[in-house]
């Protein structure tokens, strides 16, 4: 029993001291070399793997074998790999069994040049990603650890894990994007590649990334995971590569900006992209552009670029529906101004909110005759909808500055910016004349109602003098009901009680009445009608002045009664404008004629006390551009005036005529006989002859002829007497 005793105690010892030795120091053999040799040709026949002798690790907790070889080389065809070491292990109880077992596997390679690793890989499989891969890394090396898990039947479990890095790798596709120096770790395990702390510059710009998740899920990949940049400034090439084709419309100028960006997506094995989610922090800190928007109406010193400064931008796009809110400063004019956004985009509909607040800057809206006060607060509110078809729908438009306030509801815009619908106007400001405008415009049905207690329309009549084509106030079929308690034509001239009905087809006025009262008791008339094809147009004003002080060759009139008549059929009109009892100081075309047509004593009286005109009347025809003057006759008791010609709109000036002084129209008249005494008596005095007189050019640059006339035409001295008799 001793020595058995000891026999198994010695048994046990030697065991004992054997695991002892195979758990720390193991052994070394090639018996295994076959078995690894048979795995690898299982994964792919091409595939040949040159192994070292395996040294052999006992695991007694678990009943296992670790194998481990280094220095290994796999090779495909003339390919060739870099193993660092291999490690396997087998189940122990596989080692009494007919086949041997291999449990798992942990492969680590050398570092390698991934266009090697690439061109090893297409010996086997030449997909055309792995092809296109070849051509598009310039250099790079990766180092890979492998984990693999083996079935009962030696085959290669679904759960294998691989990770690694990839270092110092440089990309260029189609010789336009370029990768360098992209650098990450990567793991991948349960069908999800994930890649962490990537660094990468793109075109020189510096981009990083703490992580990026790929899963494979049946037919697409899902893609999530994060992008930063900080402080990019994008040079004139990355600009036009990476900004100009998305921006094709903008002439952006520079762009520097920070980003941190969350997204997520899926990719269809036919590289088809959906379900994009994007979530992105920007601070952008300069984005500037060039200026091609007319906007110097509103904004009078605006500079050639427009300039973004400090810009906070939060970002979101999911289900298609895109969503920008931000908040920063402008630079239009002189000052920085702020400005707030909000926009989202879901398919073709696009909403939009902003609010701009001007400061130490001007701003104008022209044809009301507002300016706000430079070193006032103007808050500008703009809400509104694009649909599919171009329409713009802006829901609310708030101005105010201080006591100054002008909103606009439910105003609709077509793809060309024509308002097509109003809803309703609401003002009260003081304007660039000191007048208070207080007044609404209100829509019931087709019907518009324009009421108040003042409105200066003094800019509104500058603007319908110089631009006679149709007006841009609704692209749609409407009436114009008005009830003004004051209407101011300018400073000095304004009208009681302005009311009337207006009838708007296609932008133009087909039907109408308009009356009000000067202070003084005098009258303004205005009235449209259309029967059939032509329209008539009258205006009638006892007081001429506030009309005929707007026209810049005119200055010092006074006074004067103004009778207006036109009729219009197709594009063709054809007008009469007569003007009474009025009196002219200055007209510098006249008082130039008669310096030169040495009438000295009556330019004198021109440019002094003024000369007074018992009539003028003017007759013309206007086709397009083109106003043709049939005749412009003008009588007083000092000087008599008779022209025609043509005007082309901005291009050519071309007028003839005859000038005489009375008293040489007396005394030409006096000659007939009987009727020259019945008509001005027996003396006519002595008198100076007239003169004929040519002007031509373009309006800047007029050019005048004068030539001294000793007998007057027959049409002037018919004209003539017409007025007469008719006085």
């Amino acid at each position: 029993m001793k020595i058995f005793l000891k026999l198994i105690a010695s048994f046990i010892f030697f065991l004992s001291i054997l695991v002892i030795y195979m758990s720390l120091v193991g052994f070394e053999t090639k018996r295994f070399n076959s078995h690894i040799i048979k795995k690898v040709e299982n994964i792919n026949n091409d595939l040949k793997i040159e192994l070292n002798e395996i040294k052999i690790i006992l695991d007694p907790l678990n009943f296992k074998l670790k194998a481990k070889t280094i220095g290994s080389k796999l090779k495909n065809k003339n390919k060739i790999l870099e193993i660092q070491s291999i490690k396997i292990q087998i189940p122990i109880r596989s080692l009494f069994s007919e086949k041997t077992l291999t449990e798992s596997a942990e492969i680590s390679t050398e570092t390698l040049k991934i266009k090697d690793l690439i061109s090893f890989i297409r010996v086997f499989n030449r997909g055309p990603e792995f092809y296109l891969l070849e051509n598009i890394i310039d250099k790079g090396f990766l180092i890979a650890d492998i984990k693999l898990n083996f079935d009962k039947e030696g085959n290669i479990k679904n759960d294998y894990k691989i990770n690694g890095l990839v270092k110092d790798t440089n990309i260029d596709i189609l010789k336009k994007y370029k990768f360098k120096k992209l650098n990450f770790g990567y793991e991948y395990k349960n069908s999800e590649l994930v890649f962490n702390n990537i660094s990468f510059s793109l075109n020189d710009l510096k981009l990083d990334s703490k992580k990026l998740n790929i899963s494979n899920l049946k037919d697409e990949f899902v893609i999530r995971g994060e992008l930063n940049n900080k402080d990019t400034e994008f040079n004139d090439k990355n600009f036009n590569l990476l900004v100009k084709p998305y921006f094709k419309n903008l002439d952006i100028d520079k762009i520097k900006f920070s980003s941190n960006n969350k997204f997520s997506f899926k990719i269809s094995k036919k590289f088809r992209i959906k379900d994009l989610i994007l979530d992105s922090n920007v601070e952008l800190k300069r984005f500037s552009l060039l200026n091609k928007f007319d906007l110097k109406k509103n904004f009078p010193n605006i500079k050639k670029k427009i300039r973004f400064d400090n810009h906070k931008l939060k970002i979101n796009y999911n289900k298609k529906t895109l969503k920008i809110n931000g908040v920063g400063e402008i630079l239009l004019q002189e000052n920085n101004d702020e400005l707030s956004y909000s926009f989202i985009k879901k398919e073709k509909n696009f909403s939009f909110k902003s609010n701009i607040e001007i400061r130490d800057n001007p701003f104008l809206i022209d044809f009301m005759n507002f300016q706000k006060n430079k070193k006032s607060k103007l808050m500008i509110e703009i809400d509104g909808t694009k649909n599919s078809k171009n329409i713009t729908q802006l829901n609310l438009i708030s101005l105010k500055e201080n006591d100054n306030k002008l909103s606009i509801v439910d105003l609709t815009l077509n793809e060309e910016f024509n308002v097509i619908d109003l809803e309703s106007v609401k003002a009260i400001y003081t304007d660039q004349d000191d007048i208070q405008n207080k007044f609404v415009i209100k829509k019931k049905n087709n019907i518009y109602l324009l009421e108040g207690s003042s409105l200066n329309i003094n800019k509104l009549v500058d603007n319908l003098i110089e631009n006679n084509e149709k007006s841009n106030i609704l692209k749609k079929n409407f009436k114009l009901n008005i009830n003004i308690n004051k209407l101011f034509l300018d400073k000095e001239n304004s009208l009681k009680k302005f009311i009337g009905k207006l009838t708007f087809n296609n932008q133009d006025i087909i039907n109408g009445k308009i009356i009000g009262q000067f202070s003084d008791d005098k009258k303004l008339k205005f009235t449209i009608e259309t029967n059939n094809d032509e329209k008539i147009t009258t205006l009638f004003l006892d007081k001429a002045v506030p009309i005929v002080n707007r026209y810049k060759f005119i200055k010092g009139f006074e006074e004067g009664v103004l009778d207006f008549y036109s009729t219009k059929k197709g594009k063709n009109s054809f007008s009469t404008i007569k003007i009474y009892d009025f009196k002219l100081k200055e007209l510098p075309a006249l008082t130039k004629l008669l310096t030169l047509a040495s009438l000295q004593g009556i330019a004198d009286l021109l440019s002094g006390e003024g000369i007074r005109f018992n009539e003028f009347e003017m007759n013309f025809t206007n086709q397009g551009d083109l106003m043709t003057i049939e005749e412009i006759y003008a009588i007083g008791p000092a000087i008599s005036v008779l022209m025609n010609g043509y005007v082309e709109k901005n291009k050519l000036i071309s007028l003839r005529g005859t000038l005489v002084p009375a008293t040489t129209i007396n005394k030409a008249i006096g000659s007939i006989p009987v009727l020259g005494k019945i008509l001005v008596g027996s003396k006519t005095g002595e008198g100076v002859f007239g003169v004929s007189f040519k002007i031509k050019g373009p309006p800047k640059n007029l050019e005048t002829t004068v030539n001294p006339i000793k007998t007057l035409t027959p049409r002037f001295i018919t004209r003539t007497l017409e007025k007469i008799k008719k006085n």
